[in-house]
């Protein structure tokens, strides 16, 4: 019997025992070592499953041609041409390759200028369709209220028209009513907050001076990589990323699943924020854009609203204590206050001609912090929406803003770092300087419990929180493992057991303790 890899008589024939094939000890044992299978049936074979087979010593018989040199010399011509026939054959094939290559990229190269027309076509329709709007405004009787309801896939319903662009929408402003819901919410608030106590469940600083990466995860297109924006749901333990790709993601961090993508902004999504026990979700983009997004039974967002206040991009989104209210922050100079479920923009307040980069709500809900694009930190009674405090002394833009649970001290980043002020004093207390004068503070934010602060630049740091005269100490240094050298923000989960980390590569990065799979819990 033969080989069933080499087709010879086998020196030492060995018999697997589930396909009864005999071959070659050495080639099988060969076969098995760097594929791990049967090399004819392809089921997995190993070497217990091959026994050997005992048999006399063969001697293999030498061929009628090699008994002379005429014969040696037709053998080596047969094998001549042999080799010759399949140097031609492979000749052939490859002849056959390079021809499919050249049409195939002939296609794609075809397939490139349709799509450049296209675009170019695209370009030119919306020039001359801007042109037309210019010339031609629309005035209709439901201009005050230009933020009309959508369909669910995103898209604005077909009775909605625009305003002209230099036209003024007119807003309602903050009613008597609302006024006293927000102080009715400001004094219960208030009243918790002087009873609170630490939870003990709150990790501790031991616990956070081991954490280390325990998983990434890729939310967004590759070729448009970079996540710019965090939220994260602590009841259900859902985060939200703003993705450059203009796209927002809902991520289950449990079960490690993507739960939905949202879908319609043109350009990319630079806040992002859960209202309540996340049935909706706000985001804002640079597309001049806020969109609401009403969640499902089925666990889908549809797009409810699409609203157009802002005449450039939309920075931030920050949401009242009662989920009944939110605040964008645009480039444009203005922060608008919206009712949540009519989607009606209340107040739109323009302090100068600064662009504001970032915005929050105080803990009780009626003062709103802003970071503008010339280092001022402002602060405003939201009930008159005068400006109560201005902080200075950042360099470059203030990039995050974020208010302790305690209410006490509000922590600002900027180009040159992080300062902390003491908002009963109005002044700053502290400056913590993390990287170098090239390198920007991107991120910061204080905890749930106001007993850490995360800071993020070049890489992540987490201090832990003191007082005016205390020393803030750093806890734990985590290095910024996206090769990107940035992390764009950062965010502590339910009781600080895990931190959650973007960066401007497409993976988001959860922190916490090693060998503990806080995934099943």
């Amino acid at each position: 019997m033969n080989c069933s890899i080499s087709g010879e008589v086998p020196d030492e024939p060995v018999v697997s025992k589930s396909s009864g094939l005999l071959f070659e000890k050495r080639l099988i044992e060969r076969h098995i070592m760097d594929f791990g299978k049967c090399p004819v049936t392809g089921e997995p074979l190993t070497m217990d499953d091959i026994v050997p087979i005992k048999t006399g010593k063969i001697v293999k018989p030498r061929p009628v041609q090699a008994a002379s040199i005429p014969g040696m010399l037709g053998m080596f011509q047969n094998e001549w041409d042999g080799l010759m026939l399949s140097n031609f054959a492979l000749e052939q094939q490859l002849h056959t390759a390079r021809q499919e290559l050249s049409h195939a990229l002939y296609q794609h190269d075809a397939a490139c200028r349709v799509i450049a027309r296209l675009k170019k076509e695209r370009d030119e329709a919306r020039s001359i369709l801007a042109q037309a709007e210019r010339q031609f405004p629309i005035s209709t009787p439901n201009s005050v209220t230009a933020n009309a309801p959508v369909h669910s896939n995103g898209k604005r319903a077909a009775d909605d028209e625009e305003l002209a662009p230099n036209a003024k929408k007119l807003h309602p402003g903050i009613s008597s009513s609302i006024i006293s819901e927000l102080t009715d919410c400001n004094a219960a608030l208030s009243g918790k907050r002087k009873k609170r106590e630490i939870p003990a469940t709150l990790a501790s600083v031991d616990a956070l001076e081991t954490y280390t990466q325990i998983s990434s995860h890729p939310l967004n297109k590759t070729s448009k990589q970079g996540i710019i924006a965090l939220d994260i749901l602590h009841s259900k333990d859902l985060i939200a990323t703003g993705n450059i790709d203009t796209n927002a993601v809902i991520f289950d961090r449990p079960s490690g699943q993507v739960l939905a993508t949202l879908t319609g902004h043109s350009k990319k999504v630079t806040s992002v924020k859960f209202v309540g026990q996340g049935e909706s979700i706000i985001t804002g983009s640079a597309d001049k854009t806020v969109r609401l997004w009403q969640g499902s039974d089925d666990g889908h967002y549809n797009c409810k609203q699409i609203l157009k206040d802002h005449s450039a991009e939309v920075e931030a989104v920050t949401v009242h204590a009662t989920n009944n209210y939110f605040v964008t922050a645009s480039l444009d100079g203005s922060w608008c206050f919206y009712e949540l479920s009519s989607g009606t923009c209340l107040t739109q307040v323009s302090d100068s001609s600064e662009g504001y980069t970032s915005a929050a709500f105080h803990p009780d809900g009626l003062i709103l912090g802003t970071g503008t694009t010339d280092s001022l930190v402002k602060i405003w009674d939201v009930k008159s929406q005068a400006n109560v405090a201005k902080f200075d002394g950042h360099v470059g833009h203030v990039t995050a803003i974020s208010f302790s649970e305690n209410g006490y001290y509000l922590a600002t980043a900027a180009h040159d770092g992080v300062k902390l002020w003491d908002l009963r004093k109005l002044k700053n207390f502290r400056d913590y300087g993390p990287y170098d004068s090239a390198t920007p503070t991107n991120s910061v934010e204080f905890d749930h419990s106001g007993s850490y602060l995360a800071v993020g630049g070049s890489d992540v740091r987490i201090l832990q929180v003191a007082n005016v005269k205390s020393e803030w100490n750093l806890i734990k240094t985590l290095p910024d493992l996206s090769g990107t050298g940035k992390s764009t923000c950062v965010k502590f989960g339910p009781d600080s057991k895990y931190l959650a980390v973007a960066s401007m590569d497409r993976n988001l990065r959860i922190f916490g303790q090693p060998g503990e799979d806080i995934s099943d819990k």
